[in-house]
């Protein structure tokens, strides 16, 4: 079952934040730097995909991660949860992206909202 925008936004506003576990809903490449691509379909229509897209364009776009943005998508398992994302990343940037109990839920929400990520806990209802 699939819940409209206003039920996810309830269960968003009644849980919190770091107890959520987010999921990735495309798919990204990993590039020599170590920083991530993420790659968005044009069209999810195929027959819309090949009559309006260019033969010589690729059929994605490609939206680019700086470190810390990369650090977090390549945190994202879909079996940790945003508090454990934080801790990894903090481990691992260490004072690069110092307050990271503030910045990874921000860099999160907006990943939401563009819906490049889902929460595992929106899928299921309570």
């Amino acid at each position: 079952m699939r819940l409209n925008f206003f039920q996810r936004r309830k269960i968003l506003k009644k849980a919190n934040f770091l107890d959520l576990t987010p999921v990735a809903l495309c798919e990204h490449v990993t590039s020599d730097e170590g920083k991530v691509n993420l790659r968005l379909p044009r069209f999810k229509n195929e027959f819309w995909q090949r009559m309006l897209v260019p033969r010589r364009k690729s059929p994605f776009f490609h939206i680019k991660l700086d470190e810390n943005g990369s650090a977090v998508w390549l945190a994202m398992d879909g079996k940790r949860n945003v508090q454990q994302i934080c801790d990894h990343v903090e481990a691992e940037r260490g004072d690069l992206i110092a307050p990271a109990t503030e910045r990874v839920p921000r860099f999160l929400l907006s990943l939401y909202e563009q819906r490049y990520i889902s929460f595992r806990e929106l899928e299921k209802p309570l």
